[in-house]
Order: structure tokens, then sequence, then C-alpha cells
């Protein structure tokens, strides 16, 4: 979610110039993992002595707390290619599963867990954290998600805003790829994204973001919220798409995680495809005009409650049509930027999740066909643990 600034205004004022200063298309990626007794595969709060084990180790400056104890997130920090990130990220979680096994526990990768209730959790004490629980009270507490995050680094402020308003529009296909959290406190819900469900609709400032003009009408807007005492700096704005002013990116947020680190990795590569071609229609000034908020609210929906198992609208043409050839369509017009940043060997796993559907529609449909929830959940945290290691091994 962030880390704490000390002075919220002089961050705004600097980073129209770490826009300037970006170089477009590095990457960053971060993943969120549950924390899991080895024995029961509950969530258990051991945040604190898992990430002084990694702080001691390979994965020194790369993990962070994300909210609760019993979570960990990993991160790559800047790779200057795709390929940098992919592979950094790979090792990151090797690493992380490493230092679990030594810990004595397990790592999973599901939006959300499927039995574990939130009132076993615990807040993590850092000043950040201490804000939002603060703030927030019973919303945060029932904050017990994981997600993955994109960085994709951008040239100009003006010309990331740009890119951030067309984010908006993939954010549903983006979500329906990734579902991966159709059970919650020992349910199926039938959301195929109770992720979503809960966070964005429960945090304020989340979900898709309204359209910024330029990076003066962002800036006026944040200004606005800090002088009103909304906010107390700009990483409590958590929307699914945002500008982040400390590192010249815009960070897509839409995405549940996904236990295989390969489909992960393919997720990653989509979105930097997408945000690749926003940039260059932006350049060309063929960029076509933001969709407006209530009618990607609806598609957004279409996401979290059915995934790819139904149909997703395509804006442009306005009607709806199946969430795989809505997918496919999008890839095509990517081609040049899947071309040009040698994402096209990592997008390879992207065709099972669209040919089979997503994750959370097949577990739901195990759980109707009388199998137990909890023994898929384990098969999930034994693919978290071992698909990295496995790819490692892959691509040497």
């Amino acid at each position: 979610m962030g880390a704490s600034v000390e002075d919220s205004y002089a961050a705004l004022d600097a980073a129209r110039q770490h826009f300037a200063d970006a170089t477009d298309f590095t990457i960053g990626i971060e993943e969120e993992f549950q924390i899991l007794d080895r024995d029961t595969l509950a969530m258990t709060n051991r945040f604190e002595e898992f990430r002084d084990a990694c702080e001691a180790g390979p994965l020194r400056g790369n993990v962070a707390g994300e909210l609760i104890a019993s979570e960990i997130e990993v991160k790559t920090g800047r790779g200057e290619t795709f390929d940098d990130a992919a592979r950094m990220i790979i090792d990151r979680r090797v690493h992380l599963a490493n230092e679990a096994d030594k810990l004595g526990v397990l790592i999973g990768a599901t939006g959300t867990h499927p039995t574990s209730p939130w009132t076993d959790q615990r807040i993590i004490d850092t000043p950040h954290y201490r804000i939002v629980e603060g703030t927030l009270r019973y919303i945060a507490w029932r904050n017990n998600t994981f997600g993955m995050h994109v960085h994709v680094g951008i040239r100009g402020a003006d010309r990331a805003m740009a890119v951030a308003n067309a984010m908006r529009t993939y954010v549903p296909e983006l979500l329906a790829l990734s579902c991966s959290s159709p059970w919650l406190e020992g349910r199926i819900t039938h959301l195929r994204s109770t992720r979503t469900q809960i966070f964005t609709r429960m945090f304020p400032r989340c979900g898709i973001p309204d359209i910024f003009s330029d990076w003066e009408d962002y800036d006026r807007y944040v200004r606005f919220l800090l002088e009103t005492e909304s906010i107390r700096e700009h990483t409590e704005i958590w929307w699914t798409i945002r500008p982040h002013q400390s590192f010249g990116t815009i960070e897509i947020r839409a995405c549940d995680a996904l236990p295989d680190i390969g489909e992960s990795i393919a997720l990653a590569a989509f979105q930097t495809a997408l945000a690749a071609r926003a940039a260059r229609l932006y350049d060309e000034g063929t960029l076509p005009a933001p969709d407006r908020p209530s009618d990607l609210e609806e598609n957004f929906w279409r996401a979290l409650r059915w995934g790819m198992s139904r149909e997703l609208i395509d804006l442009e043409a306005r009607k709806a049509i199946p969430a795989a050839e809505r997918i496919r369509a999008l890839m095509v017009a990517c081609e040049p930027e899947i071309e040009a940043l040698g994402l096209r060997s990592w997008l390879e796993p992207l065709e099972g999740l669209i040919t089979d559907g997503d994750h959370a529609t097949r577990w739901k449909d195990r759980v109707e066909a009388g199998e137990d929830m909890e023994a898929i959940h384990a098969e999930q945290v034994e693919i978290t643990m071992a698909s990295a290691r496995r790819l490692a091994e892959k691509v040497g």
C-alpha cells in the first residue's frame, strides 16, 4: 500500500520532476502472500520474524509489510527491462519460499484465504499502518486480501496521466484473468474476486479512478485532499490505477494474487504491453478519449462477479462479447509492444487463463462438485511455493 512520507506537499511538488526524469517502460512487480501455519494452513501472525529473517539474507530491502501480520510482500525494485523484472520476481519468490521453509511456515497466493477469520489477524505496527488503522478501523481490520501490483515507468507527467486514464479501461479484463478469490470464511461467495469486493468496495478513494485532464488537474485533487485533511499522504489514495509520485510510474493494482508465478509474470507482461500501447497512441495523437466511470463500473462488476466465464463489454463497440474474445483482441492490438519489449515468451502462460478460464471459476466448480475447499487451497499453496523454483530452473 505504500510507505509514509515526511512532507506530503513536498512529495507532490517533486512528483512532476520524477516523471520528467523517468525512463519509459521500466518495470517493478510486487506480490502479496499469505503467511500460513505449516500444519493447518491457517493464516498466522508471524510477519515481523519473517521480515527479519529475509532482511538478514538475499531479500534484504525487497520485502515489506502489507497491513496485517499474516501477510508479506516481496518486490523487485526497478527493472530496466521486463526481462530484468521477470527474472527478479522469480528470484525473489524462490528466496521467500526458502526463508519460509527455514521459519517453518508456508506462503500462499490466492486473493483471499478460504477459511481464516479476519478477527484472528493483527495489524502491523508501522507509521503508515498506524495511520491506516487509526483512520479506517473496521475497514482496515476486514481487509485480509492479497494482490499483485505492477509499476510501469512513463516519461512525462501529463503523458503519465493520459496513460493512467487509458489504463482504467482495461481494469475489468486484467481482473477477470487474475480472479483467484471465490471463497471467504468457509464459504464459496460466488464472486470470482472476493478480494476486489472487500477492498475496493470498502476502502475510500479506491476502485477505478475518475478522469484527470492532465497532471495539474491531478495535483489540484491531491492538494484538495491534503488541505481538507482527508488524507495525510498520497499513498492513502488506493485506486486500481494510480500515478506513483515517488517513482515516476503508473501503478496497476487491479489483480488478485496468483499461485503460479508463470501466470503472474504473464499477467504483468500484458499490463506492460497495454501501458506501452497507450503511451504510443498518446505520442501519435490517436489515444481515444477516456471511458466514463459508469461504463467502466459496469464492466468491473462483471469481472469481479463472473471472471472469464461470462461476457465483458467492448466499450468502443458498445456491445458485450465473450471475455476470451475481448482479451485476444487486446493482445492483437498490443502486437507492436509485445515485439518491441520482448514480452512474447513471458506471455505464453496467459493462454491457459484465456482458454480454460480464471482459477476462481474452476475452484468454485470443483467445490460445487463435492471437493474440499481447503484441499484445493492446499494445492495452490504447493504451487505458490514450488512454481518459482521450477521456472527458475527453466529460464536459467
